[in-house]
């Protein structure tokens, strides 16, 4: 029967890598890449990067397809969306059918980790609910942008007996939850924290995690705000694409974050922010 893994590639630097993905990776017979366009060739490119750093085993085949646009004349964000992943679903299963033997072994090689903001997985399971098409599948987690950013910025992401919400910038614009003391914001691309400037809040923000043109910045929002939209515009400006996460918490985590290292980075990172113009980024 064939074969799937979803392996988590992590945030951006391929040391993010897993003992257990590269295992994974030394298994698989054909990669299957989803082509986002020039702009965004980058992350073919990084997978393409994993593969040939890691793999052993140079007989493997890479199958690239063009990946489908989200129409922008739906109104309704989830019809939008949904309507995206079932023509996915569509491409990934006649790859799959076309291009992996009854005996081989495939995979999709997703940024980050598959469980956490990422369709692919959710496909996945769209094309065996359909009963078109028999195969096993594995997940191999991944480091997220999340783990990334506590990393980078040396902080520890709740505090003692806190709760911590994951969201989006869409979900944000509505305003912080109730029920918890941190917020991690995600797919951020209206920098939605501009609504929260009236709020005693503390930011940690990364972005290209990991990478060579990876950006940290931290600080009070209120006073940073307008730096890291700058730095988000000119840097997605430059490459064609951006991906940032950040989390904000109330004043009293400062304490914890204003080791010589945290200040440090900071410095170095403000300083190297050359503003240009601004631009709706989206991934």
């Amino acid at each position: 029967m064939r074969k799937l893994y979803l392996i988590g590639i992590g945030a951006g630097n391929p040391e993010y890598i897993t003992v257990q993905a590269i295992k994974a990776l030394n298994l698989v017979d054909v990669f299957f890449f989803m082509d986002k366009g020039e702009a965004k060739q980058d992350l073919v490119n990084l997978r393409k990067q994993i593969c040939e750093r890691y793999i052993e085993n140079r007989s493997y085949r890479v199958v690239e397809a063009d990946d489908p646009v989200r129409d922008p004349t739906i109104s309704d964000y989830t019809t939008r969306v949904e309507l995206w992943h079932q023509q996915r679903a569509l491409i990934y299963e006649e790859m799959i059918a076309q291009e992996l033997e009854e005996d081989q072994c495939g995979a999709f090689l997703v940024w980050g980790d598959p469980s956490l903001y990422d369709s692919t997985l959710r496909i996945i399971d769209q094309i065996m609910a359909g009963g078109r098409l028999r195969f096993e599948f594995d997940v191999i987690p991944g480091i997220t942008s999340i783990q990334a950013l506590a990393a980078r910025h040396k902080i520890t992401l709740n505090g003692i007996g806190e709760s911590l919400v994951i969201t989006t910038g869409r979900q944000l614009s509505a305003g912080l939850s109730d029920t918890a003391e941190r917020t991690i914001v995600m797919l951020d691309g209206q920098c939605s924290f501009n609504n929260l400037l009236d709020e005693e809040l503390d930011i940690f923000w990364g972005a290209y995690l990991g990478m060579e043109e990876e950006i940290l910045l931290s600080g009070k929002l209120s006073e940073i705000a307008s730096r890291i939209e700058e730095a988000r515009h000119e840097r997605r400006e430059r490459k064609g694409w951006i991906m940032d996460t950040y989390l904000l918490s109330r004043p009293r985590m400062a304490t914890q974050a204003q080791s010589p290292h945290t200040r440090d980075v900071r410095t170095r990172q403000a300083q190297a922010i050359t503003p240009i113009d601004h631009n709706d980024p989206s991934e």
